[in-house]
């Protein structure tokens, strides 16, 4: 059996009126969908450590912090079929992040030379995000968007 490709994404949420999720989508690639910060975890790295790293490659973004992990899902790449384990995080956003931006991926990763535009969306969202990315925003609870206090 083929070990999954362990990866990892965040639902970076900042609170406003309502709490907002950050999105992107990839400039000039409509098909690849409305995504959140997600990808390959790195030999030897800590999870909590790849997402960060996965949120600032390819958001810019580089004031959020992990609040927890939410979920694990076991499921394979939608197009090459290989297995993959995801893990998704709960991340906190400054409410002063600003609503929307444009971002140019650095690096030697396999999204380098991208450009994505990033912003934040209302949850509940109105639409699914690509891969079904968002199946476990329902996992958040809004009491951790509300108090700063309870982020550890």
């Amino acid at each position: 059996m083929t070990r999954p490709r362990i990866r990892v994404a965040a639902y970076v949420v900042r609170n406003r009126t309502v709490p907002e999720v950050l999105v992107f989508d990839h400039i000039g690639m409509p098909e690849a969908g409305t995504q959140v910060p997600a990808g390959g975890a790195k030999p030897g790295e800590r999870l909590e450590e790849a997402v960060l790293r996965e949120v600032a490659e390819e958001t810019g973004l580089l004031t959020a912090t992990v609040v927890r992990q939410i979920a694990t899902e076991n499921k394979s790449h939608p197009d090459t079929g290989q297995p993959r384990r995801t893990s998704f995080f709960f991340l906190q956003a400054s409410a002063e992040t600003p609503d929307a931006w444009d971002h140019h991926v650095n690096g030697d990763g396999d999204d380098a030379g991208l450009t994505f535009t990033c912003r934040f969306l209302p949850l509940p969202l109105e639409q699914p995000l690509a891969d079904q990315q968002d199946a476990w925003l329902g996992r958040i609870d809004p009491r951790w968007t509300t108090v700063a206090s309870d982020i550890q």
